[in-house]
């Protein structure tokens, strides 16, 4: 009985698990010249994957119900309220071996300060499948799941090409995948206001 009553819930719409990723968007010029360098990663190492991927810094990756959706984009609302806008600095690349190449991140402060205030959400992230998976260590990923050859000879090149880039981050978006989907929808923006957020009961009467 009770592997059907699960069954069924997961066959409601707020009852299936969907995948979210919070990340940072560069701006569309420099979205362009990154989403350049994947494609001609792709034609030069038969890796068609790498034009796929869409250019982001990923801040957070969680599993949940979608019927926590409403309570988590409030919360996610919140935290965006007060924080600030920063500087990304874009700056050459980097790699996972033998498997990723990525460009690097220069300017990781920042964006360590907004996943750490992620953190206290957590307990509305966690699912029975899996917890929440902060991402401190900043990159965007022009290459993943490479086979060692692709990996080798790419790595041999793009260790020593050159990039620049810089954006502001203005604020982050919530994106979703649902189970037996492809790709990522975007779910909600939330700006970031650098307000002063009420954190304690006694600020409420100040």
């Amino acid at each position: 009985m009770k592997t059907d009553l699960s069954t069924n819930l997961s066959s409601l719409p707020g009852y299936r698990l969907c995948e979210y990723l919070l990340v940072l968007h560069p701006h569309e010029e420099l979205w362009n010249k990154i989403m350049e360098t994947k494609k001609e990663f792709a034609r030069k190492f038969e890796s068609p994957s790498a034009e796929w991927g869409k250019p982001h810094i990923t801040l957070l990756k969680f599993t949940q119900l979608q019927l926590m959706e409403e309570r988590i984009v409030n919360r996610f609302k919140m935290i965006a309220m007060a924080m600030p806008a920063f500087k990304v600095e874009l700056k050459d690349f980097g790699s996972f071996p033998s498997h990723t190449i990525y460009l690097n991140v220069d300017t990781k402060v920042a964006i360590q300060t907004l996943v750490k205030s992620l953190k206290p959400a957590q307990s509305l992230l966690k699912s029975k499948e899996q917890k929440p998976h902060f991402i401190e260590e900043s990159y965007i990923t022009i290459a993943s799941k490479l086979l060692p050859w692709q990996y080798e000879k790419g790595w041999l090149e793009y260790s020593n090409k050159h990039f620049a880039g810089r954006f502001i981050a203005k604020g982050m978006l919530l994106l979703r995948r649902r189970e037996g989907m492809k790709s990522y929808q975007p779910v909600q923006k939330f700006e970031f206001l650098n307000m002063p957020v009420v954190t304690t009961q006694g600020q409420l009467f100040v």
